[in-house]
């Protein structure tokens, strides 16, 4: 099946109903339409759905980018899902209790083990076979799951569903890399490798079953873990014009402190798994190939 352009017309009125800068349309034609073109090949050729992780750093522009490719999916007449690891994170009270009973570093959401992994791989399940399914919804403001009467329903099965997340198809290190800390955060508040050591195993495990059910990996390529803190700004400071609240630039530092470590590792290992790789410049615009 070949793609040809983008229909202007689609595009505009996407940058336009999400309030994106116009140079988004740069990033749909080099990353989303070939994106797009790689689902619809693949659903043609397994004729049954298909999951194609989607992994990025913070602030990548990962769910922007999987749904202009859903929408763009639904153009062409395929019936596409994107569903965000973000939205299967534990409730507070679940993390709460992991923080008393195995580190205090896991009230805070995002790192593995933060998540509802039997959730995330039950949706996936489902989103296969023939009904309704409902899929959960997380209220970052709140640090809270949305109430279910929140989450939306789509009719099943569907032809492709993008998983994204920042450690989507991640794999875990090995013992000797979790020795040393690799900030201050781990320095001083896991100083024995207590908590990174319980995310590790946590990846190493419940995690890979869950990724098991990808078919293919896409990897946003940031330029460096130090682009990612001016990134995850941005999205806060979205988030706080649209609801009133969320962290300050202090309290974001500590957050992706939470992250650095497996950022890291994906930068240095992702690419040569991930079966498409887009490279990402300072200001998130992808960089074409010459």
């Amino acid at each position: 099946m070949r793609w040809s352009g983008l229909a202007k017309d689609w595009i505009s009125k996407f940058i336009a109903e999400e309030g994106l800068p116009k140079s988004f349309r740069a990033t749909a034609q080099t990353v989303c339409e070939p994106l797009a073109a790689r689902l619809a090949r693949l659903r043609q050729a397994r004729k049954k759905v298909v999951v194609i992780g989607l992994c990025g750093a913070q602030g990548s522009g990962k769910s922007t980018i999987a749904a202009a490719t859903v929408r763009l999916l639904e153009e062409r007449g395929l019936t596409a899902v994107a569903l965000s690891l973000d939205d299967f994170y534990l409730s507070k009270s679940a993390r709460e209790r992991l923080a008393r009973e195995v580190h205090p570093l896991l009230a805070t959401r995002g790192p593995p083990g933060t998540h509802d992994v039997a959730l995330a791989g039950a949706v996936l399940e489902q989103l296969r076979r023939p009904g309704r399914v409902a899929l959960p919804a997380f209220d970052k403001a709140a640090d809270e799951r949305a109430p279910r009467a929140a989450w939306r329903t789509v009719a099943t099965p569907v032809d492709a569903v993008i998983f994204e997340g920042w450690c989507v198809g991640a794999r875990s290190q090995g013992a000797a890399a979790l020795a040393q800390p690799v900030n201050a955060l781990e320095a001083d508040e896991d100083p024995d490798g207590r908590w990174r050591n319980y995310v590790n195993a946590q990846l190493d495990g419940p995690y890979q079953e869950l990724f098991a059910k990808l078919h293919e990996l896409t990897f946003l390529q940031a330029p460096s873990f130090e682009v990612v803190q001016g990134w995850r700004q941005e999205q806060e400071h979205k988030l706080i014009a649209r609801t009133g609240s969320g962290m300050s630039d202090a309290e974001i530092a500590r957050f992706i402190a939470h992250y650095e470590r497996l950022t890291r590792w994906l930068l240095a290992e992702m690419p040569d798994r991930a079966r498409l790789v887009f490279p990402l410049a300072e200001d998130r615009r992808p960089i074409e190939e010459e």
